[in-house]
């Protein structure tokens, strides 16, 4: 099979398209027909080396993907090849920039029948991040107030989606060109962070959701209100450190499990959850994709188009 991989870490340019052996389906695995990955933040923070060595080399990076049931390990009876699925490596396992992925069946999941796979392939990690975060961590309520940093990038997208699908006043941050973009989303004010100081706008919210990472997170718990809880995804292993014993920190962790994806899809097909927008790019790009996704300066979701 075709595929994108690296023999060492370093910056994406250390990526290489070429031949790679098709993987094989072990006990209660699936292989998948890989139509579409995603490109996440993660992937060139892999390569990197960010998360420590990867277990040999080369090794695939990529955590996301929407294709099509090609076989079926001993023990899988809840699919059937041709099925469309879209799923989420395992945690701390990668692969999906290939065209084909060996994966759990259990953290599999139909892909959402109003979307194709490039959608499909973008909205999965970010839609489990944001659930995990905004539903499972931060426990947003109806009539709360939300900050949600970085509003244009693809997990934050879809938190913003979420915490007003639960009823709460979203406040989001950034920049000057995606302020429409996010105010669509439902963020109403949004800040466009290279004018104004977020936290001379906003002050007593009861929950942040933050995208971005360094000071721009460790200043968010200066806008909650007594009691308030911030979560954090851009700042390592743990929620950065306050001074405020009045609020709490929180990590959310990010599992796989074939349960939320069905919750992403049925929000999805209820119209509560749309897709961001994507740029897509050929497998064999995927450095220039990872390059561009390293700058951060982007809207949405970069997607990695394999078939």
């Amino acid at each position: 099979m075709k595929a994108v991989f690296f023999h060492k870490h370093g910056g994406p340019e250390e990526l290489e398209y070429g031949e790679y052996p098709d993987p094989a389906a072990g006990p209660g695995q699936v292989v998948v027909d890989v139509h579409a990955a995603s490109v996440n933040g993660a992937d060139w923070r892999v390569v990197a080396g960010g998360y420590g060595p990867v277990a040999s080399f080369p090794y695939i990076p990529g955590r996301d993907f929407s294709g099509t049931v090609r076989s079926l390990g001993e023990g899988v009876s809840d699919f059937r090849p041709g099925d469309t699925v879209y799923g989420v490596c395992d945690v701390g396992t990668e692969a999906a920039y290939a065209e084909q992925v060996a994966i759990k069946a259990a953290i599999l999941a139909h892909r959402p029948p109003d979307l194709n796979h490039e959608q499909a392939a973008a909205v999965a990690l970010i839609g489990l991040t944001a659930m995990c975060s905004v539903e499972d961590t931060l426990k947003v309520k109806a009539g709360e107030t939300v900050l949600v940093q970085g509003g244009a990038g693809g997990v934050a997208s879809i938190a913003i989606q979420l915490a007003r699908h639960a009823g709460c006043r979203v406040v989001s941050t950034t920049s000057t060109g995606n302020v429409d973009y996010v105010r669509a989303l439902g963020a109403d004010p949004v800040i466009d962070y290279t004018r104004e100081d977020f936290t001379q706008v906003v002050r007593d919210v009861d929950a942040v959701f933050d995208t971005v990472g360094g000071e721009v997170a460790t200043r968010a718990y200066a806008v909650l209100k007594p009691g308030g809880r911030a979560a954090f995804i851009a700042s390592g292993p743990k929620a950065p450190p306050t001074d405020r014993s009045d609020v709490i920190g929180l990590r959310p962790a990010v599992g796989r499990d074939r349960a939320h994806l069905d919750r992403l899809s049925s929000l999805i097909a209820a119209g509560a959850v749309r897709v961001p927008d994507i740029t897509p790019f050929p497998l064999a790009e995927a450095a220039r994709a990872c390059e561009i996704s390293r700058g951060r300066h982007f809207r949405g979701k970069l997607v990695l188009v394999v078939r």
